[in-house]
């Protein structure tokens, strides 16, 4: 009984160049984008000190990655920073950060 090595030729240690390879980057940039404009949202109406920076934040990464979901990226910046002028109104009106009724 004889052991014999044999070598695969095939292998290659660099990852495969495709559409496939830049997909995950896409996909969580898109997700960011989303997520921006959620919390753009929800900041207008509670916690826009907390919710504000977190939309700018996240529309520019998503931006900065080319996100497939421009609109959603650029509306969740929009909205970032309506939630900062939101907080300044109320610091400027009534010398807080909440909303009064």
């Amino acid at each position: 009984m004889t052991l014999t090595a044999t070598t695969d030729t095939t292998a290659t240690t660099e990852p495969a160049a495709g559409p496939t390879s830049a997909r995950p980057d896409r996909r969580d940039a898109d997700g960011m984008a989303v997520a921006s404009f959620v919390l753009g949202l929800l900041g207008l109406l509670v916690m826009n000190i907390l919710f504000g920076p977190m939309a700018l934040v996240l529309a520019g990464l998503a931006l900065w990655r080319g996100t497939g979901r421009r609109g959603r990226a650029l509306l969740g910046l929009f909205l970032g920073v309506a939630d900062l002028v939101v907080l300044a109104v109320l610091l400027g009106a009534d010398r807080t950060i909440s909303w009064s009724m």
